[in-house]
């Protein structure tokens, strides 16, 4: 039998563990730049263009780019120093989003999409480096909370960046915002710059070339297709993406220009729309938490619940007959996803060996990525060609997020007996 593992207190594991707190304190200066360009980019495609299509095609692009990049990100996390990758992922992204502010009329639509492109590219390359990282700057009873606060955190700046975001662009317009996240970019670089981190992959000398990139990208597949019960926590992201995620990027744009107009644009009503879906995912991950604590079998059925949360939140958006009700619907949706969301990850940070988490993270990452490609993509096409109402739109989100829950249910939690505890650290 083995030791049950001690959780450790989120204070205890900000102040205690110096590595760790930079790590944060970068990624919640990043975070908040980030919402500040969600914003700002939706609004400025929504009103440069007025069509549906334009905008689910933003999000696309912001998907996409994830998808091609992120497995070759996780290439680099399980081959070099993750910390310098972190450090210039951050120094380029600041010049690229600068880029924005040359986008003025109609005409350079494509010039906002290559931005998005670049910048979301190299995301896609951070952040699978940042889960591969977490491990290494934390114990192992400090996993669990680790992973919970920075969850807590990604939601907490939804909510305050999106607000935020959607006053500065709905008072001052698009540029300040676009200033804002460059900066947040160079700010996040300098907390890394202060981790002490040597590195833990293996060096190789073999020099790393186009062919071997290709390859190793796709170990990270083949790695989920020999441990089907990895492969189940791994693609739950991309199940929330499908489902919701991506759908709802181009029904927020949609019901904050067009329905409930507020500010600029309605760049107001749309920061208000990402807030509560913040809030609602910003609690969720600690009250369930302090519920479940990290035992395996309490985080497989929390998972369980998220789902159910996600309907009831998507149920009462269903009606769009006031702000009020979407919000509150929001704010439940955020509480369900961010349980699937956060549990899933802690499952897979403890069972995947180092040696293999970076592939895997990226492998993982460019899923979800396609995954919310796929679903922006038919949102914004459903809208424009079949002229599908709002509602119907959610009808669709929520059949398809029961299907996925069922499926979870089947195969995470009811045949949970038949999983290994640990995954094997071979890969093909």
């Amino acid at each position: 039998m083995t030791a049950e593992i001690r959780s450790v207190s989120y204070r205890e594991l900000i102040s205690g563990n110096k590595n760790f707190r930079n790590l944060w304190l970068g990624q919640i200066i990043s975070l908040m730049g980030d919402w500040f360009n969600l914003i700002a980019t939706a609004i400025l495609t929504a009103n440069l263009t007025g069509s549906g299509l334009a905008v689910g095609g933003l999000f696309v692009i912001r998907s996409l780019a994830q998808f091609v990049s992120s497995p070759f990100g996780g290439v680099l996390a399980d081959r070099f120093n993750r910390k310098k990758i972190l450090i210039w992922s951050d120094i380029l992204r600041f010049f690229i989003v600068l880029g924005f502010l040359l986008v003025k009329d109609a005409s350079q639509i494509w010039l906002l999409y290559t931005l998005t492109a670049l910048q979301l590219g190299i995301s896609g390359i951070f952040f699978p480096t940042k889960d591969a990282i977490l491990p290494d700057v934390v114990s192992e009873d400090e996993i669990g909370t680790a992973n919970a606060l920075t969850a807590t955190t990604w939601s907490t700046m939804l909510a305050l960046g999106a607000f935020l975001g959607g006053q500065v662009a709905g008072t001052w317009g698009i540029a300040p915002a676009i200033w804002l996240d460059a900066f947040s970019y160079l700010l996040s670089a300098y907390f890394i710059a202060k981790i002490s981190y040597t590195q833990t992959t293996e060096k190789s000398e073999e020099p790393l070339r186009a062919t071997s990139v290709f390859k190793l990208s796709f170990q990270g597949f083949g790695y989920l297709s020999e441990h089907k019960a990895i492969l189940i926590l791994a693609t739950q992201k991309a199940s929330l993406m499908l489902a919701v995620s991506g759908f709802n990027e181009v029904l927020q744009v949609e019901l904050s220009s067009k329905v409930f107009i507020i500010g600029e644009g309605g760049s107001t009503g749309l920061g208000w729309l990402y807030a509560i879906v913040g809030v609602g995912t910003g609690v969720s991950p600690i009250l369930a938490r302090w519920i479940t604590g990290d035992r395996e079998r309490g985080l497989r059925h929390a998972i369980t619940a998220g789902y159910g949360i996600t309907l009831i939140g998507l149920m009462l958006m269903y009606p769009i007959t006031s702000l009020e009700l979407v919000l509150a619907g929001g704010f439940f949706r955020g509480f369900g996803v961010a349980i699937i969301w956060v549990f899933s990850t802690t499952l897979l940070l403890k069972k995947l060996p180092n040696k293999v988490r970076g592939r895997v993270f990226g492998t993982e990452f460019a899923l979800l990525t396609l995954a919310g490609a796929i679903g922006s993509g038919l949102g914004g096409w459903f809208l424009d060609a079949f002229n599908m109402s709002l509602q119907n739109l959610i009808l669709l989100m929520g059949t398809l997020m029961f299907i996925f829950g069922i499926n979870w249910f089947i195969n995470g939690v009811w045949r949970e007996r038949n999983e290994l505890s640990r995954a094997p650290a071979s890969i093909t």
